[in-house]
């Protein structure tokens, strides 16, 4: 979001894709249903983020998958492409973005073709996304002169890691920060978060301030600076990562000093967007429809123990003509006893013999 505030704010036409058909095909994670409430969701989150960094949103425009990727054009254009991509270059293409699973579908497949075909049917010059893309961004620069269109730019940045070291999971609460987080959850999940003493490499809470917190303070007008309270001695200012990895390489700078910076400096990012969504109910019945909360499970109904002196846990007796006696008599009864159970048997003798 920070990148984009940068293209926006260097006077750059921006169009943001809503992708509910890819998100729908990635392993069918989502219903098409729940996924258009998702993108709808999303609408009200990029704009909130984009103006808490105080930057220009005339030129930003939200475009919808489906509005245009359902077209007879469009579907026509797969199939032009599908006939000039093999099956392992559109998984290799995928292999970062779409969710890897044995004997997968062909969904999967078909997702990197619609990435690398947006750029025609969007009308744009570049690409931009997570170094994650790659791959994609490479199919698209190779295969789209194929089908007579133009080849485009890509721009990548890098991928913040997750708070528990290594590639954020949006299936790990843990390893990210929600936007609607409250500010106790989000101090409790950076007080639990991986960062090593003295290492820089891999640890997410010095590369959130590289890409956000320090870029976030310069969008907002004010210098490009990240503050440290200390509660002995003056604070520790950094208008540069460079020294913050100094002085962290030389535990001046600790993962506790570290932690209670970078909460500082989020909670402060995250409140216009969090007042934006408390200020507006369409924003939150969106919400709620984008991500209802899971159904409650039943719990099974253990049978009561009634214990052995209860009058109805009087045990049933055996008798010796095999019939038996008790407050239970009727649950456990075969019949009332041999006598009936070979009246039976000559019955359904005969009845075999006729």
């Amino acid at each position: 979001m920070l990148k984009l505030a940068h293209f926006l704010q260097a006077g750059c036409k921006v169009k943001i894709l809503l992708a509910d058909i890819h998100g729908f095909l990635d392993n069918l994670k989502a219903p098409i249903e729940l996924v258009k409430f998702r993108a709808e969701y999303y609408k009200y989150v990029i704009t909130a983020l984009l103006k808490a960094v105080n930057v220009p949103i005339d030129k930003l425009e939200f475009v919808l998958g489906s509005s245009y990727q359902l077209s007879e054009k469009y579907t026509m254009d797969i199939f032009r492409l599908s006939s000039v991509v093999t099956e392992h270059d559109a998984k290799k293409a995928g292999a970062e973005v779409v969710k890897q699973v044995e004997n997968a579908t062909l969904s999967g497949l078909i997702y990197p073709l619609m990435q690398a075909l947006d750029e025609e049917h969007l009308g744009v010059d570049a690409q931009f996304g997570g170094v994650d893309q790659r791959k994609i961004f490479a199919l698209a620069k190779e295969v789209l002169p194929r089908v007579g269109y133009r080849e485009r730019a890509h721009l990548m940045n890098p991928m913040v890691p997750g708070l528990a070291g290594g590639k954020m999971s949006a299936s790990d609460p843990d390893s990210k920060i929600d936007l609607l987080d409250t500010p106790e959850v989000v101090k409790k999940k950076i007080k639990k978060a991986f960062a090593p003493p003295k290492e820089v490499e891999g640890n997410g809470m010095m590369s959130f301030v590289e890409y956000v917190l320090l870029p976030a303070g310069a969008l907002q007008g004010e210098d490009q600076k990240f503050v440290v309270e200390r509660r002995e001695g003056e604070p520790l200012v950094y208008t540069n990562i460079e020294k913050m990895h100094e002085d962290y390489k030389a535990d001046i700078l600790t993962p506790q000093l570290l932690k209670s910076g970078v909460t500082a400096a989020l909670l402060a990012l995250l409140e216009p967007v969090q007042a934006a969504f408390q200020a507006s109910q369409e924003w939150q019945d969106i919400e709620k429809k984008a991500y209802p909360p899971p159904p409650e499970k039943k719990k099974k109904e253990k049978k009561k123990d009634l214990g052995k002196f209860h009058p109805d846990a009087k045990k049933v007796e055996a008798q010796p003509d095999g019939s038996v006696q008790g407050n239970r008599q009727q649950q456990v009864s075969v019949s009332t006893g041999a006598e009936e159970a070979m009246k039976r048997l000559v019955l359904e003798k005969k009845a075999v013999e006729s």
